[in-house]
């Protein structure tokens, strides 16, 4: 009898664990962005903080719009991925970009806001995410009376920001490429390579096992058994999305069931979307050396580059911008940034956009190699 009474007692307690963990989920999922504040904290007049929807391409796509004043400049944000929304990351890392400019971080088609079951397979091509983004951009120029806007592309946000730029630069002001993507199975080839000498000289042998069970290369690609281990592999290192992310759990995977301005419903869309996005947008991603496709940009080109980055290889990175031509062109490595700079050393990033993007200069650059 005393062991049928402890076990509904754990069961009486384990219910309460959970339905007090979903109303936590409910609690912290309005689906509003927090507001624009001063440095008292309070709310900035004429501020805004809000979620738009607009039809592009035949299918709603969502986007979380912050300034703390709507006639500074214009930033569209263009997230990882494929179909991975960055909005999390402000919270846990807060940019500032708001205070400075008009910041629209947009879910892409597939990706989070703009998820849904619907979306015709055939839809989710590069060439249609294209024609999204300069629609998206249209849209803000008209919106906010701006002629030209700045486009910032992050990781996969890069591989498709700089052919948007490439191919409408009538729209932009500049393109800032973020963990700029150049060639990402040889990038892929290389950080297999730099995890497993960086965990022999560990002394790391379960992991240097892992590895070498997880093989990459040229010739076969990406194992499965990669997939599986690479972000693990990194975030140890501090060298995946952020120096300070040992983990996806409790970098990514809880900041987003965190984040106020997505509802539980969208919450769980961000996660479809990842899968839906990678299962059309992934193999082309990946064999595409941009270093091929894209040799002139007829507006101003920006790097910012973390250092200490294995995602995108600096390398390549490098080797794309070295290869382009362009009006001017700026390469900034961050000492203290793996894959997310604008994110782990805002500061400097926000100081580039205002002091070299802004005025098509590229003044705080790295020194011409």
């Amino acid at each position: 009898m005393r062991m049928e009474h402890f076990v509904k007692i754990l069961v009486v307690v384990l219910l309460m664990v959970l339905i007090g963990a979903a109303m936590a989920v409910v609690a912290v999922s309005p689906g509003r962005p927090r507001p624009v504040l001063d440095a008292a904290g309070q709310r900035i007049p004429g501020s805004i903080s809000e979620r738009a929807f607009i039809e592009l391409g035949g299918v709603r796509q969502g986007m979380i719009i912050q300034s703390a004043d709507p006639s500074n400049p214009v930033i569209l944000f263009l997230h990882g991925g494929p179909g991975m929304p960055e909005f999390f990351l402000n919270g846990t890392h807060p940019t500032g970009l708001e205070q400075d400019f008009t910041v629209v971080w947009w879910d892409q088609r597939g990706a989070g806001l703009s998820f849904t079951p619907g979306i015709p397979p055939d839809s989710m091509t590069l060439g249609q995410l294209i024609d999204d983004t300069i629609a998206i951009a249209d849209y803000l120029r008209a919106r906010f009376g701006q002629e030209r806007i700045i486009l910032l592309g992050h990781s996969w946000g890069s591989f498709l920001g700089i052919q948007v730029a490439a191919r409408a630069p009538d729209r932009l002001l500049a393109y800032v490429g973020m963990g700029q993507v150049a060639y990402q199975l040889r990038s892929e080839t290389l950080a297999h390579a730099a995890l497993l000498a960086a965990y022999r000289e560990r002394g790391d042998g379960a992991m240097v096992s892992r590895l070498e069970a997880a093989p990459v290369s040229m010739e076969h690609g990406l194992s499965d058994a990669w997939m599986r281990l690479r972000d693990t592999a990194m975030h140890r290192l501090g060298v995946g999305t952020t120096r300070d992310m040992r983990s996806v759990i409790t970098g990514v995977f809880l900041p987003v069931w965190r984040e106020r301005a997505y509802t539980i419903r969208e919450k769980i869309a961000v996660w479809r979307g990842l899968a839906w996005s990678r299962r059309f947008l992934w193999d082309e991603f990946l064999n595409t050396n941009l270093a091929e496709q894209v040799t002139r940009l007829e507006i101003p080109v920006h790097f910012l580059i973390g250092r200490h980055d294995l995602t995108a290889n600096p390398e390549l990175s490098r080797g794309l911008f070295d290869r382009i031509e362009a009006p001017v062109k700026g390469f900034y490595t961050f000492d203290n940034s793996a894959h997310s700079p604008l994110f782990e050393e805002p500061g400097r990033a926000r100081q580039i956009l205002r002091e070299d993007v802004l005025t098509g200069r590229a003044d705080l650059a790295d020194p011409a190699p």
